[in-house]
């Protein structure tokens, strides 16, 4: 199964050397305007490391007391960085359409300055008049007051990492938080008039049976989301997580239980009147779909603030230095993050697309294929794997299972 993860992963590729002045190309710079652009801060602190993350982030004890690697100093890097985006973007008029804040765990930095950084991506360029503003958090990571400060602030949307109902499944993935504590976390965030509230489950931990998997989902259910994320574990190299299964204590999560679980939730999400939008996603109408993400997902802009984040501006992508303390260092001497990048030309901006967009309830247009692909749509239409409306593919439910075989078939 093909499954992207939200986040921003640890590993960075070489790509080509930085302006040291995070200038960019006019010819990137010329597509501005021409699609959705968003905002994307990381926080990358957490309190406890998740042995199945490999998400650039650090607790406190890793971090020590390295100089600019602090929470409280944290906000007035990223501030930093958004008044280097202006200065680079220069003075067109871009209204922000997104700003999501994840992480690590954007809501250990607390609500005060969380609105800060908010209220800098606000004076800068200024936010749309319908701009969706997103905070991920753990449940034990706000109290119902820090909800309130945050809608004041201007957060319209928040999502929880809930992950399971289960205490023997939260604990194998290192989570923390009791799952009774996830029920009032929504409720305090319906008070405390957000918008919309999202919450992320995980499936296919070891150990975890379909009976635990279904539970997840009901609870998850009766707290009545307006968007919810499901995503099949991933083991990735480098874990804890990796490092237990090589040692025998635990089972590697396996293919065919891992699609048991997503079609259980896939026909449960459904019957409570949440529909499918992307592959791992599912949203009570279009309007509570998490427009972030769709920015990501249909080629948008975005400029990535804080350590590893990634950023792309009309077919240059880059991504910042891994490290706070370095990170901050850079931002200190007016110089930007930006570790390397890369100039995508035409072809991989095309194979990006149907990576991504074939993924989408919206589908693919058959337009993007080239003759190669165009070639291969009447065999995945015939094995029922793809849907052709008004000329764009659309993933069935079967299809949904099997992303990477329909993705390994539309390229050549």
């Amino acid at each position: 199964m093909l499954w992207l993860d939200e986040g921003v992963p640890s590993s960075l590729p070489p790509g080509d050397p930085a302006p040291a002045d995070g200038s960019l190309p006019e010819s990137a710079l010329a597509e501005l305007g021409s699609r959705p652009f968003g905002i994307y801060v990381h926080v990358p602190f957490c309190t406890v490391r998740c042995g199945y993350c490999d998400f650039n982030t650090y607790t406190a004890a890793e971090l020590g007391d390295q100089p600019g690697a602090s929470r409280a100093s944290y906000a007035g890097a990223a501030i930093a960085e958004i008044r280097m985006a202006r200065a680079v973007l220069g003075d067109r008029d871009l209204p922000v359409d997104t700003v999501f804040f994840g992480g690590g765990t954007p809501t250990l930095l607390g609500a005060a300055d969380l609105a800060a950084v908010l209220a800098a991506v606000a004076a800068e360029f200024g936010l749309a008049s319908d701009a969706e503003v997103t905070t991920e958090a753990n449940p034990d990571s706000v109290a119902a007051w820090d909800l309130e400060d945050l809608r004041e602030a201007g957060f319209t949307r928040i999502s929880f990492g809930m992950q399971s109902a289960v205490d023997h499944v939260l604990s194998t993935l290192d989570r923390t938080h009791d799952p009774l504590r996830v029920p009032a976390v929504v409720d305090w965030s319906r008070s405390a008039g957000f918008d919309e509230v999202s919450l992320d489950l995980i499936y296919g931990t070891p150990g975890e049976s379909l009976s635990d998997w279904a539970t997840s989902l009901e609870v998850a259910l009766g707290c009545h989301p307006d968007h919810l994320s499901a995503y099949s574990l991933i083991v990735e190299p480098g874990t804890a997580l990796a490092r237990r299964i090589s040692r025998g204590e635990l089972a590697m999560p396996d293919d065919d239980d891992q699609a048991d679980k997503y079609l259980l939730a896939d026909h449960r999400l459904s019957e409570a009147g949440l529909e499918w939008y992307e592959v791992s996603n599912w949203s009570r109408d279009r309007a509570t779909r998490c427009r972030h993400n769709e920015l990501y997902w249909t080629g948008g802009h975005w400029w990535g603030i804080g350590p590893g984040a990634h950023s792309h501006v009309g077919g240059v992508r880059w991504w910042n230095v891994k490290h706070p303390a370095a990170y901050a260092g850079r931002l200190a001497e007016a110089t930007s993050p930006a570790a390397a990048r890369e100039t995508l030309d035409a072809e991989t901006r095309r194979v990006e697309r149907v990576l991504l967009e074939i993924r989408l309830r919206d589908g693919l247009p058959v337009l993007a294929l080239d003759a190669h692909g165009r070639a291969a749509v009447a065999d995945l239409r015939a094995r029922d794997l793809v849907e052709l409306a008004a000329e764009r593919l659309v993933l069935t439910r079967h299809g949904r299972l099997l992303a990477d075989s329909v993705v390994r078939d539309l390229l050549p």
